[in-house]
């Protein structure tokens, strides 16, 4: 029988995880809501602002995270996370007082070095307090923290921009992170390593080792290509979608932000813990339902995101971006319930980082930028519609990388032990 969770239980490590995540995405998205007002400031082009929140972001967020991943594999994680937290809030703070592009762009880079520390080591975190049959659905409810963070930064942020101005949102929204960090610090402690993988090597792993592992395996390598295109799509369309309301359909900033908030929170929400939920159920009859899962989501989404990019009615525009969530987003816990249950335990935080800087670099750091340049290409304003749907793509292609990872996925899973 394996050990309880350490410290006050794997529900409040779990909780505390996820309000982290929250406050993450938060800082993270605001951004996103707060475009149109910083665009007119500080006089960007659509480019700049896809840098702004893309590239510029994300190339630090990857570039950072597998050297911090590589401190998660063999020091204190809580600490790590704690301290991280701290960094990003402050950086965010720091946004809301950009006087142009540069000093803009030096903050939210900060903001990505600061957050490559948070969920590398809280995916190694959630993999040694739950056993593998329950991973898919503890990082299911960690990965809440997706939906959740874009509901408040939306909903927060839009209002916050037209009441108070963009600046002092970024004061809102970061400085509670200070408050976390401490509470982190104190409460959030560290379970025992490898603790639910018998017969499974806890040597701590070289980063060359495991990128050779991974190399190895050809369901983690699909895995990785099909994540980062979907994320490529998301992080793209997330990232011009208030954006798009605005421009085309005509809605203020606090509507916009309501209206996205929901749409993240509720069916982001449910699609992210359904899907863990969906997965433990069906995985008891065979495990590659955690592939299924996801490429069925990408296709049954492609008719609904191209809808809501060429309809001329607001309300039907804001229900396809809304069931279109619903089905894309069922990939992102399941993804990565996939990689931590292929690799050792001393190789998971790095195997997180190695995730995250895919995505980030392919899918937050390209989507965003491609989504601007190709909107200025097709003139922009109200033509940022035309970028949205060429984008569409994206979620097909990984759609075949799923269903060819769940070929040999069982085989791969035996090679963790071998």
């Amino acid at each position: 029988m394996q050990s309880p969770p350490p410290a006050k239980g794997a529900a409040y490590t779990l909780g505390l995880l996820l309000v982290i995540y929250v406050v993450n995405h938060i800082d993270r998205q605001v951004m996103y809501i707060l475009a149109e007002s910083v665009k007119a400031d500080l006089e960007l082009t659509d480019g700049q602002l896809g840098f702004l929140m893309g590239g510029g972001f994300a190339i630090f967020y990857a570039f950072a995270g597998i050297p911090i991943a590589r401190i998660a594999d063999s020091g204190n994680r809580s600490n790590l996370i704690s301290i991280a937290l701290l960094i990003w809030s402050a950086m965010t703070v720091a946004s809301g007082m950009a006087v142009n592009f540069v000093t803009l762009l030096l903050a939210r880079i900060g903001v990505g070095v600061g957050e490559a520390g948070c969920t590398p080591p809280a995916h190694s975190i959630v993999s040694d307090t739950y056993p593998p049959e329950r991973r898919a659905l503890a990082f299911s409810i960690y990965q809440l923290g997706v939906p959740l963070g874009i509901l408040f930064g939306f909903s927060a942020g839009g209002f916050l921009a037209d009441e108070i101005g963009w600046r002092t949102a970024f004061f809102v929204v970061g400085a509670p992170g200070v408050v976390l960090a401490v509470i982190a610090r104190l409460t959030l402690r560290e379970p025992e390593r490898g603790r639910f993988d018998a017969g499974t090597s806890s040597e701590l792993e070289s980063v060359a080792s495991t990128l050779g592992y991974i190399a190895r395996l050809p369901s983690m390598r699909h895995v990785l290509i099909g994540s980062s295109l979907q994320t490529l799509f998301l992080a793209g369309a997330g990232a011009f979608h208030a954006s798009f309301l605005q421009r085309v359909h005509g809605l203020t900033a606090t509507e916009t932000g309501l209206q996205l908030g929901l749409v993240a929170g509720l069916t982001g929400g449910v699609s992210v813990f359904g899907a863990g939920w969906l997965s433990e159920r069906l995985e008891r009859r065979d495990r590659r339902w955690t592939w299924w899962i996801p490429a069925i989501g990408c296709v049954l989404s492609l008719p609904f995101s191209y809808v809501a990019y060429t309809t001329g009615r607001t309300t039907l525009a804001i229900a396809m971006i809304a069931v279109a969530t619903l089905l894309n987003h069922t990939y992102s816990a399941l993804t990565h319930a996939i990689m931590q249950s292929l690799v050792r335990p001393r190789m998971r935080a790095v195997m997180s980082a190695i995730a995250l800087f895919a995505m980030n670099l392919v899918g937050f750091g390209l989507g965003p930028i491609l989504v601007g340049r190709l909107s200025d290409y097709f003139g922009g304003g109200t033509e940022i519609r035309h970028a949205l749907v060429a984008l569409i793509v994206f979620v097909a292609w990984a759609a075949i990388h799923y269903v060819l990872g769940a070929r040999t996925y069982l085989r791969d899973l035996e090679a963790k032990s071998a």
